[in-house]
Parts: C-alpha cells; structure tokens; sequence
C-alpha cells in the first residue's frame, strides 16, 4: 500500500488585521475540500480570528498552536503574532495595523526559512504604516528578497495565460528612465525565463518585452531608451537562448490582444503591466515573486479598507493565490 502523500504546510501571514486578509483566509478556508490537500497555519492572533469568524459568521475551526509541528488537520491553525487585547478595527488605518501585519510576516518568514512550512502567502499590507526599522522597503518583494538573499527578485503576475513581470517595481515614475539598464533588463528576462521554465513548466517560453515610450519610442523621436537600453537587453537576453521580443508598443499590444501569442510579458515599470494586467484578470489574479528560493504568492489586490468588516469582499484571487503556492510545491524543487 502507497503511503498518502503528506499534506502541504502552508504558511500564511495576516497583512494589515483592519483589512481584509483574515476575512480572506476564513473565506478562503471555510471550503473543507482545500483543507484535505494542505494544513494552513495563519500568523496572526487567535482572538483576532475568532473575532472575524464571528463577524462574517463564516464558522470555520480554528484551532491555537504554537508552532508548525503542532499543526493539525482539518482545521485554520493560528499562531499568536500579537497581544489578544489588540482586537482588529476593521477598515481602520492605524499604526497597531502595520506593527501586526510585521509581526505577522517576520515570524511567517522565520518558520519558512527553517523549513518548518512548505509555502508562504502574503495578506495585503499597507506599505506606509508598515514601515518601520525593521521594515524599511517598499513592499513585500523587496523585503521578501532581503530575507532569503534573492539578489534580483522579479513581481511576476499571473493569471491563466497571462503573466507580466516589470522590471522596476514601486519607485515614483520620475525615476523609471534613470533606473532602466541593459543589465538590470537582462536580469529580468533571465528570471522570468527561468520561473516560466522551472515553475511553470513552459519548456521553451516566449517573451514579450514592453518599450517604455509611447510607440516604443517612434525610432527615437519619442525617446531614445528603446534604441539605447531595451533593445540592446534583448539582443544580448537573445544570445543566451532567451526568446524575447520587442520592444514592443504597450497599447496596441494590449488592445490587439496580441499578448495571447506570449508565454510571459516583460513591463518596464509597475503600472504598464498592472493596470492591463488588472483590467484583464482583477479578482484571478496572483503576484509570484521569482527570483527568491521559496514559494510565495498573494492576491492581485490590497488592504482594500472600504470593504472590510463588511462581508462583500470577494475571495477569488486570494483562493487563486493559495492554489497556485500549493501547485507550485507539488510540482517544483527547490
């Protein structure tokens, strides 16, 4: 007889408690079929989800550990990240927020990195009260890269078919042209192609690269970073067996649906690729982050305070974002 396979340990961290992320979770996991494929342990507060579990009446078990090994199945484990008597204020933004989403997420990286959990998901954070002497960055990619020596991590979102990477993340538009590189773009090409490979399975992945300018530059008349830094990028991601195509005007490329003939999409800044990427899969969607040696995924949206505490938030992609962690695990190695 076949032992059953053992079930996946999945790490998941809170974000901002007075946004939606519990909500998600109890939502997420009040399915008992997702339960039978993995054990989720959730770094929050035990109170803090009972409190939610109250709230949404979604009745799901919870059960308090105090560490991965304690894990159980069949139930929302919870380890305890903050005082009880700090309760959430749902739809507050406040300072308490920030130092519970930290907390959260500092001991879900620990138990990650020691191999005590198999795959990390990430709650929506709010970047600005989150930051802190600890927490100097601008978002969960960049400190998730400090903590595992990830030298060049790359935001890949993902969707179905599609999936989009940038190649500057969250830096002020300002200083998009001054930061773009042949080097730095090389460096992106090179993750994406080994995450399209590696993780996704894609043997020989095609890759759309974006111009920066409007028209990709017009030969230069728009500007000249398409003849001088992108296109020199692709030629040398090229003569490293890398298929990458462009640079290739943003609009029209969207609007013909041309990105259909693509296995990845290489963006220059943050909102080329998220705004079609959200306008095309908002709610499917998952942020990979490549580039990290472990598994971490999270949902295509934040802290969204307007809606929490309200029962209306929709749980699609954070779902999407727990699957594709849990695929990931079962079909890669790393």
């Amino acid at each position: 007889m076949t032992d059953k396979p053992k079930k996946l340990k999945i790490a998941l961290s809170s974000g901002d408690p007075n946004g939606i992320g519990l909500e998600l979770i109890l939502k997420t996991f009040s399915d008992p079929t997702l339960l039978s494929f993995c054990m989720p342990v959730v770094y929050a507060n035990l109170e803090a989800l009972r409190f939610y579990n109250h709230l949404l009446d979604t009745a799901v078990a919870i059960r308090h550990v105090t560490t991965p090994d304690d894990a159980k199945d069949n139930v929302v484990n919870v380890i305890n990240c903050w005082e009880n008597s700090i309760l959430p204020v749902p739809g507050k933004a406040e300072s308490k927020g920030g130092k519970c989403a930290f907390a959260s997420l500092e001991k879900a990286m620990e138990d990650v990195m020691k191999g005590k959990m198999d795959v990390l998901v990430t709650g929506p954070i709010n970047k600005d009260l989150i930051q802190s002497d600890s927490f100097n960055f601008p978002g969960h990619t960049e400190y998730l890269s400090s903590k595992t020596g990830g030298k060049n991590p790359l935001m890949l979102m993902c969707s179905g078919q599609l999936k989009i990477g940038v190649v500057t993340g969250h830096i002020p538009v300002n200083e998009i042209a001054n930061v773009l590189s042949q080097n730095l773009i090389l460096e992106k090409l090179e993750v994406m192609h080994q995450a399209l490979r590696k993780d996704f399975g894609i043997s020989a992945p095609k890759i759309a690269v974006l111009g920066l300018n409007p028209h990709a530059g017009d030969n230069g008349l728009l500007g000249k970073e398409e003849q001088t830094i992108i296109g020199p990028a692709i030629s040398k991601a090229n003569k490293k067996d890398i298929d990458a195509i462009g640079p290739i005007s943003a609009d029209g490329f969207f609007g013909s649906q041309a990105y259909l003939q693509y296995d990845g999409i290489l963006a220059m800044y943050h909102d080329q690729g998220l705004i079609p990427f959200k306008a095309l899969s908002f709610g499917k969607g998952v942020n990979f982050t490549a580039g990290i040696p472990i598994i971490r995924t999270s949902p295509d949206h934040g802290v969204a305070y307007d809606l929490a505490g309200k029962n209306i938030a929709s749980h699609t992609s954070y779902q999407a974002a727990v699957q594709l962690a849990m695929d990931l695990a079962n079909y890669t190695s790393r």
